[in-house]
């Protein structure tokens, strides 16, 4: 096995090895592994002295933030009250400023008291118990030796956790899954206990002992759960159920956050009575000395137990599953399911390297989830273009808000009197919509994810950035909403830039100075500091001139006003020609300087026909393009290597003729409009090590570049004969691509119905 090691976070520290309970699905002492007989029932102090250190040196070495140890057994309240003292004082005291300690017990509760939990209190002990359910399920595995119940016995530990004084120390409850008992009585059982959390558990079970399916069915474990779910979700959710949240952060492309599914590598360590070093405890399922790894706490660190072999197998990812693993659509989420429920002694080509004996179970679990609640699931982004466009502009508020929180005071007053002009804005009312204009200004999300960066790299310039710009957005907004809100705007380099609207040159003494800007009719006026006022007219479309309304001022502004032009010929939409703001600069290939007069007529003309040919031949992606584009901006020549901007914008170099000007529209635009929504929602998981092939290259790509390939070509499919055949073979591939969310599989629905549609 190679791959970095991966520190331990989570250790189980085994206190008691024997039981006052005799269940009869317990995989300690009713399974394979029958070590339990020669270990010392208790732990000893030299144990508990070596276990605290191991661990402290781990977290130093690693620079574990935090770490989590849990009282384990048999049933570690018989270990008595002294010891358990024992134990939390010394971790607590190796740990002390080296990593913060999560301390918790699994108990079934019987010994449960008052002295108990004042200890767990004393040292934040939280407290998960094991419950099956009512009694009736409780009862089925859940016995003393004679065959008494424990169910009330249980039953008044969990109360006495409820109460106030101890309500903090509730952890919740762990339930294992018996598919004889009513999933509806049980589940209805636990919720009445109020538990925090649920975890409902698989029994253990491998190809050799398979578990319990008294009707036959494949997926009787499956179906069980989900009619536990379908009354959790009807009641709202009110109660954490680990499993269900799993699945959930799976599906969206999170992590796992249980070890029972998912890919995330093993990071527990389990410490036995003895001191012995052990891998996860369920391996006792599997075969004698499954769990074993040779080690104990008194030789041997917690990194030599990290490099064992047997520890490296569950934390491989997606290469550590079996071959049909791996190419299953729902891997990502059940992670090839329980590494121990993998086990088979006959089975070829190894004991773990097999399917789970859940498998059927595991893949109708997730499916049946993912069906369930896809729809609540997907971001309406996905589907909806002006949604789309809404989020963006929240993400461009989000920075908004994100860069003045870095800035903590540093910006000055300019930063200051906007910042509070911008919450003025956004205030609900007549004016709430205000910003909208300048928010969903593709190269305002530009400028904001620079200062972002400098201002966390320590860059000293941000804050004078940020001050000479966020008064001029505003000042445009103002303008283009007609306020009667005067703002002051910094200039600099003789010049005052009004994102959207233009550029004014100040003509005066000073190359650096303050003005303060008013919306006017036509236009806005603008008066330097100690100096006269002018007007400006942005009513007019005329390259490199300026109109003076000499019913408004005193003085006109001369030709020093140099306005955002507007791309306008019939049938084409109305679009921004940028070609003025500083933050255009973000495609990766060079832009454009000023254009001319007759080369703004010429992009006018050429886009006119190029739209043209795009609602003859894709006229649904042309209405949807005329309705998301904003602005224009011209390149030096060739295509974005990157776009660092926000929602609506094309850089494009013009081509010679319309006909080829139309699929480099719709090819910039639809990624464009793809790079949008993989940021406001996830399509996709980032965590695996998944390629696939692509029918456009010989060299297998990542998902990301799979999704971005089908969905550039299967909108150009009308234009570029091969990119039809290349998408559907793009789109097969991605039905099979475990990486995809459940948002990532809708936008594949999408794509099979514009592929039908064309």
């Amino acid at each position: 096995m190679t791959g970095p090691l991966v520190p331990f976070r989570e250790i189980v520290l085994k206190v008691h090895s024997r039981c006052d309970l005799a269940c009869d699905h317990c995989y300690i002492y009713e399974h394979a592994d029958q070590s339990w007989r020669t270990r010392p029932r208790a732990i000893s102090d030299e144990a508990i002295s070596w276990t605290a250190l191991r661990l402290a040196e781990h977290a130093k070495s690693h620079a574990l933030p935090s770490v989590s140890v849990i009282l384990h057994g048999g049933e570690p309240l018989l270990a008595g009250h002294a010891r358990l003292r024992r134990v939390c004082e010394e971790l607590s005291q190796a740990l002390d400023s080296i990593a913060e300690l999560d301390l918790r017990i699994h108990t079934n509760g019987l010994q449960l008291s008052p002295r108990y939990l004042d200890l767990f209190s004393e040292y934040n002990v939280r407290v998960g118990i094991s419950l099956d359910g009512d009694r009736r399920a409780n009862d089925r595995h859940r016995r003393f030796a004679d065959g008494r119940t424990s169910h009330p016995l249980v039953l008044k530990a969990v109360d006495l956790l409820r109460e106030e004084r101890y309500r903090h120390l509730y952890l919740g409850l762990l339930c294992t899954i018996d598919v004889a008992n009513d999933p509806i009585a049980v589940y209805d059982a636990l919720t009445e206990l109020a538990p925090p959390r649920i975890d409902f558990l698989l029994p253990h079970a491998t190809w050799d002992t398979p578990p319990a399916r008294p009707d036959g069915s494949p997926t009787a474990y499956a179906d069980w759960i989900l009619k536990i779910f379908d009354r959790w979700d009807r009641q709202g959710r009110t109660i954490p159920v680990r499993l269900f949240e799993s699945v959930f952060s799976t599906l969206g492309g999170g992590p796992s956050l249980t070890e029972s599914l998912g890919l995330a590598p093993t990071d527990l360590v389990v410490v036995e009575t003895d001191g012995t070093l052990e891998q996860v405890d369920s391996l006792k399922s599997a075969y004698e000395g499954a769990a074993a790894t040779g080690f104990d706490v008194y030789a041997h660190s917690f990194d030599e137990v990290a490099a064992h072999p047997g520890v490296m197998a569950r934390q491989q990812g997606i290469a550590g599953v079996s071959d049909t693993c791996r190419q299953c659509p729902v891997v990502r989420s059940c992670g090839g399911g329980l590494y121990t429920h993998r086990y088979s002694s006959a089975k070829s080509p190894g004991e773990f390297d097999n399917t789970s004996v859940y498998c059927a179970d595991l893949e109708a679990l997730i499916r049946g989830i993912e069906q369930r609640v896809s729809a609540g699931a997907v971001s309406p982004a996905v589907t909806d273009s002006g949604v789309l466009m809404a989020h963006h502009q929240d993400v461009t508020r989000t920075l908004l808000a994100d860069v003045h929180l870095e800035l903590d005071g540093r910006g000055g007053e300019a930063w200051q009197e906007a910042w509070e002009l911008a919450c003025a804005l956004e205030a609900p009312g007549e004016r709430a919509d205000a910003l909208d204009v300048v928010y969903g200004h593709p190269y305002t999300y530009t400028w904001l994810q620079g200062c972002l960066a400098a201002l966390r790299e320590g860059r000293p310039e941000a804050a004078a950035r940020l001050a000479l710009r966020l008064p001029a957005y505003l000042a445009a907004a103002v303008v283009r909403g007609g306020l009667e809100l005067p703002v002051r705007v910094p200039y600099r380099d003789g010049v005052l830039r009004l994102p959207t609207l233009g550029e004014l040159r100040m003509t005066g003494p000073s190359e650096h100075g303050e003005a303060e800007v008013r919306a006017a009719e036509k236009g806005f006026l603008v008066r330097p500091a100690g100096r006269e006022l002018r007007c400006v007219r942005t009513d007019t479309d005329a390259a490199d001139t300026d109109v003076t309304d000499t019913d408004v001022t005193d003085t006109d502004a001369g030709g020093d006003w140099r306005p955002v032009r507007t791309l306008s010929a019939p049938g084409a939409p109305a679009l921004r020609l940028d070609d003025l703001d500083p933050y255009r600069d973000c495609f990766g290939v060079p832009v454009r300087g000023r254009l001319s007069a007759a080369e703004a007529a010429d992009w006018s003309e050429r886009l006119a026909g190029a739209w043209a040919l795009l609602r003859r031949a894709v006229p649904e992606q042309a209405t949807e393009a005329a309705d998301c584009l904003t602005t224009l901006t011209p390149l030096v020549a060739g295509e974005p290597s990157r776009r660092n901007h926000g929602y609506g914008t094309l850089g494009i170099a013009v081509p010679g003729t319309p006909g080829r000007l139309a699929p480099a529209l719709l090819r910039g635009f639809r990624r464009a409009k793809l790079q949008a929504l993989v940021e406001v929602t996830d399509l996709y998981a980032q965590d695996g090590a998944w390629h696939h092939p692509a029918p456009w290259q010989d060299a297998p790509v990542p998902v990301s570049e799979l999704l971005a390939g089908a969905y550039e070509r299967v909108g150009l499919a009308a234009f570029e004969p091969a990119a039809a055949d290349q998408a559907k073979g793009a789109l097969d591939t991605l039905e099979r691509a475990a990486e995809l969310t459940v948002g990532g599989r809708r936008l594949l629905e999408e794509l099979w119905r514009e592929t039908d549609r064309g």
